[in-house]
């Protein structure tokens, strides 16, 4: 009887370290997949910023540049905001989905990586 308590309790304190160390590596990878997937967002971030800047200086420059041609400043600033209308239209209506697929797949693949 002795002998069956004793297997017992080894039994469950096997099952507990099991459990302990299921647990730990659960963790481990879940910081794993966090990790990857937050320093490949980063270096994205910080050129998007870059490319960012230079849009808007780019524009604001293209603004202004037109409305010299046109003769008012704020007809260059109508012409670029119409470019920018008509071009937020066309990817609403055109490649909304496949942008979103494009997205959605590039992050599953960085979590399952």
């Amino acid at each position: 009887m002795e002998d069956n308590t004793k297997m017992i309790e080894s039994l469950l304190e096997k099952a507990t370290d099991y459990g302990k160390t299921s647990y730990e590596l659960v963790k481990l990878q879940a910081l794993d997949k966090v990790s990857d997937v937050t320093s490949s967002i980063i270096p994205h971030s910080v050129v998007f910023v870059f490319i960012a800047s230079f849009m808007i200086f780019f524009n604001l420059g293209l603004a202004f540049w037109l409305g010299k041609i046109l003769g008012e400043a704020y007809y260059g600033f109508f012409v670029v905001a119409g470019f920018y209308v008509i071009l937020g239209m066309i990817i609403h209506f055109f490649m909304h989905n496949w942008i979103k697929n494009t997205i959605y797949n590039y992050i599953i693949k960085l979590v399952l990586k």
